[in-house]
């Protein structure tokens, strides 16, 4: 007895396993590594803020006493506001600086561009702290670079690290400076996805360079833009090495940023409940940034 057509299946064999066994394969090594070195510290310092620990010994259950306390230190307010004012500084100027650098390297009638890449982009292979003293050498007030030229042609020596907003400044210049290759790199491959006709088509209805790097270029690369002042809002919120190598937060404790008061507290002091407390309350900090962006970026992209 023969079986009918339609009784037999024609499709085909199953590999539905094989398919979905291949990524998890591939994938493993980095969960695994998110795992431990993300997810379980973080639910370690959850648990952390919670409670007394100075890392050592035993402790003990607090609940939301770290957090009540926080929120009443000054010190915290005044690190958190100069972590504001320095992320308000630092992402406008490492914006400017990366577009501008980005659009005279992929100009067409730039030269020598391959070689400018390379030296706009040596900066970030830098060292946090190798950037941080070198910056530190140019505008020392006693023996740097800068004071040195100014007082040879008549001037006087700039209080760079005294003076606590000229000492933000000079954080701020040099980190926009150490970002700007990666930055750019990002801006190039943006601008160089813009369709060419775009541009031809405004050179046939008159437009000049200006005109067509706000009318296209800049359309054209929002999203790039949007990653960019994303990633540079978290990398200036979490800052810490440049400003360590620099002038550590001075003069003084003018300029200690949240990780810096986070670091000190919870490794100076041994208070690792209250930093922990510090440092979840950062994270939902760079949460909101993250989420008001995702949002603004949408209504964006929906008009």
């Amino acid at each position: 007895m023969t079986k009918r057509a339609s009784d037999v299946s024609l499709s085909p064999p199953r590999r539905g396993s094989k398919y979905t066994l291949a990524p998890l394969v591939l994938i493993a090594a980095n969960v695994v590594l998110f795992a431990l070195f993300f997810v379980w510290p973080a639910v370690i310092g959850l648990l952390y803020s919670f409670t007394n620990y100075t890392g050592v010994g035993v402790f003990q259950w607090v609940g939301l006493d770290n957090y009540h306390n926080l929120f009443g230190d000054s010190t915290f307010y005044d690190a958190l506001s100069r972590t504001l004012l320095y992320t308000v500084l630092f992402v406008p100027l490492n914006f400017a600086l990366s577009l501008l650098a980005a659009n005279l390297v992929v100009n067409k009638h730039a030269k020598g561009s391959s070689v400018a890449r390379v030296i706009f982009f040596i900066p970030w292979l830098l060292s946090p702290i190798v950037v941080g003293v070198l910056w530190r050498w140019l505008f020392g007030e006693n023996f740097g670079l800068v004071n040195y030229v100014i007082e040879k042609f008549g001037g006087g020596a700039v209080p760079w690290q005294s003076n606590a907003d000229l000492s933000l400044l000079v954080v701020v210049m040099a980190a926009a400076w150490a970002w700007t290759g990666f930055t750019m790199l990002l801006f190039i491959a943006a601008i160089k996805n813009v369709p060419v006709s775009y541009y031809e088509a405004a050179e046939l209805d008159g437009a000049g360079s200006w005109r067509k790097f706000v009318s296209i270029t800049l359309p054209s690369i929002a999203p790039t833009s949007f990653i960019v002042i994303l990633l540079n809002t978290i990398n200036a919120m979490k800052e810490y090495p440049v400003f360590v190598a620099l002038n550590n937060g001075g003069p003084g404790t003018s300029n200690n940023l949240l990780v810096q008061y986070i670091y000190e507290t919870g490794f100076k002091r041994g208070q690792i409940g209250y930093a922990s407390a510090a440092s979840f309350v950062l994270m939902l900090i760079l949460m909101a940034v993250a989420i008001i962006q995702l949002i603004v970026n949408r209504r964006v992209e929906n008009r």
